[in-house]
């Protein structure tokens, strides 16, 4: 204990390059941590980003594109549904509920999806959570349009606004359905999903506005005005895609079974958690390099150490010997720089944890609001207790170097005078 208190004194006397060296091994600590938690709750948001929904049904293909083009309003699906396999789907006694998808639109570089009511009853993201109105309702007009958080935010669209509908992803002006025109009656809660980055009308309304269109393209010499197309026969003639809820998980895999095996058109269903999973593991590996560049930055800190440690043997050589002349042994000397090493590498820890619960705080809302990932401010969990232990057995190896240096000093050279 004498010794230990010897090491915190010592520290006091060089307090500045003491300090600077704690708070970089804390800043290191606090960024290795804050990955690791914002890894862990970024794979579980990731994988909340569907939740409620037993089974996500699409055109024969991978079920990782099925989920990219209908949940991440990624890519494209390679074709559709029919309207009479949705019914038959949505007919079936063990389906509690659906929700038909159609996409293909954009405005203004925003995927437009045209869906039902059902959309905003039964959609659900992060634990179990409903969509919600931050401002208006949802659509009940043939051109009413519900905007995401996103969409409204960054295009500074508000309730009442007219928008106009472009025909594919290129939202160029001879792909746009300008006879048509929207107006925004809703505006979404934001989300942290690909809700946020949509713009969402009735299914009724994607049919309206391609009535006069045909592969792509307006039929030449035909023109049905917006008010014309109200009076016209407006069923969808296919969707994108379809999420189903069930009555029972039981029969999850036998509604699975039953849409794969569809003999009326090739159609997949598939799990979204699963699929979910499947995609984390492709994109997942730049979480891995994420967490390896921040064991670097601590690898860096704790170099930074062994080297204020070794710069100040150079001149506490003369301490050392006086300590060995009034009757400290080599283990003393090695116990001493030791505690020093113990001191900085503990210290940064506390320090590097309060900083990073200091930041969670802080953070913590604009994380969750504009990125959608919950950080919780619970304890440490066993993982990140396994990554302190690592950092401070590593501090300890690194301290080992200095403190055998000033082991290995002898007295007389310590008292000696080099020119």
């Amino acid at each position: 204990m004498p010794i230990l208190r010897l090491a915190w004194k010592s520290l006091l006397n060089r307090w500045a390059t003491a300090g600077l060296t704690l708070f970089s091994i804390a800043l290191s600590v606090m960024l290795l941590m804050g990955v690791e938690r914002l890894r862990v709750e970024a794979r579980e948001s990731f994988a909340n980003t569907l939740s409620g929904t037993d089974l996500i049904a699409g055109a024969r293909t991978g079920g990782v594109q099925l989920l990219l083009y209908s949940v991440f309003r990624l890519g494209h699906a390679t074709n559709n549904i029919s309207w009479e396999s949705y019914l038959d789907i949505a007919a079936q006694k063990s389906v509690a509920w659906t929700v038909p998808i159609s996409l293909g639109d954009s405005h203004r570089g925003y995927r437009v999806l045209g869906t039902t009511t059902a959309y905003f009853e039964h959609y659900q993201h992060g634990v179990n959570e409903h969509l919600a109105f931050a401002q208006g309702y949802r659509f009940n007009d043939l051109y009413d349009a519900v905007l995401g958080a996103e969409v409204a935010k960054k295009l500074g669209y508000e309730l009442g606004e007219a928008i106009v509908i472009a025909h594919g992803a290129s939202d160029v002006s001879f792909a746009r359905h300008d006879d048509k025109p929207f107006k925004v009656v809703g505006i979404l809660e934001r989300t942290g999903t690909p809700v946020d980055r949509t713009v969402h009308v009735s299914l009724e309304a994607i049919e309206a506005i391609h009535i006069d269109w045909q592969n792509g393209a307006p039929l030449p010499g035909l023109s049905i005005s917006a008010e014309q197309a109200r009076n016209k026969d407006l069923t969808p003639k296919a969707i994108t895609a379809v999420l189903v809820g069930l009555k029972s998980k039981i029969s999850t895999f036998k509604m699975q079974r039953f849409i794969n095996d569809y003999k009326e058109e090739p159609l997949t269903a598939i799990l979204p958690g699963v699929a979910l999973s499947e995609l984390w593991s492709v994109i997942g590996i730049a979480e891995n390099a994420l967490l390896i560049i921040s064991a670097f930055v601590v690898v860096v800190g704790l170099f930074g150490m062994l080297t204020v440690l070794l710069a100040s043997l150079n001149e506490r050589r003369r301490e050392m010997a006086i300590l060995r002349s009034v009757g400290a042994r080599p283990g003393h000397i090695f116990t001493l720089i030791m505690g020093e090493t113990a001191v900085l590498t503990l210290g940064g820890i506390c320090l590097g944890l309060g900083l990073l619960y200091g930041l969670l705080f802080i953070a913590r809302p604009i994380i969750e609001a504009y990125y959608g990932i919950y950080v919780p401010l619970g304890g440490l969990t066993h993982y990140e207790l396994l990554l302190l232990g690592i950092v401070v057995l590593a501090g300890f190896v690194v301290g080992a170097l200095p403190a055998y240096r000033a082991y290995r000093l002898s007295l007389a050279d310590g008292l000696s005078m080099r020119i």
